[in-house]
């Protein structure tokens, strides 16, 4: 008979990911297809799990929760985790604005160590269109500690830019 704590650990565990009462939930895959699986693909993966949202006045929010696989030093996310998400989530912010972008440069700052296994909160808005440029921050954070800051230039994408 198999020893039912190896099962246990190995099942996949539910993560409450729900929002705020006054967002609204958010199909990105929708929106920009299957290249934003490299991040929150996964919705019971052990590296990354994400639900996206819109509040009333359309900024997007995300709740996050990063898993064994994402760590970097004990307990806590790996720095590139981090960034990957302020990637997807700030480049899809971008998106929900209506600007079909990539990122031009990515500024991240970390703040506190991120710790493993928590669900976090991505909060993201579009600061500035100025032609092709759209600047966009964020910063993912948990109560009142802030785990990481960032500022995104996004260009945005000649035609459509929309999948197909």
């Amino acid at each position: 008979m198999p020893n039912s704590n190896v099962l246990k650990a190995c099942e996949p565990t539910e993560i409450d990911l729900s929002g705020a009462a006054d967002w609204v939930p958010f199909d990105a895959p929708a929106l920009v297809g299957d290249s934003l699986r490299f991040v929150s693909g996964d919705s019971r993966g052990d590296r990354f799990r994400a639900r996206y949202y819109r509040d009333a006045d359309k900024h997007l929010h995300a709740r996050f929760w990063l898993g064994p696989e994402a760590e970097g030093p004990p307990g806590h996310a790996h720095g590139g985790a981090v960034a990957a998400i302020m990637d997807e989530a700030l480049g899809l912010a971008a998106w929900a604005a209506g600007y079909p972008i990539v990122v031009g440069n990515l500024n991240v700052s970390f703040r506190n160590m991120l710790p493993l296994k928590k669900v976090v909160t991505v909060e993201s808005r579009v600061v500035s269109v100025e032609g092709r440029k759209i600047m966009v921050h964020g910063r993912i954070f948990r109560g009142d500690t802030t785990f990481a800051e960032a500022q995104c230039l996004c260009i945005t994408i000649p035609g459509n830019g929309l999948p197909k």
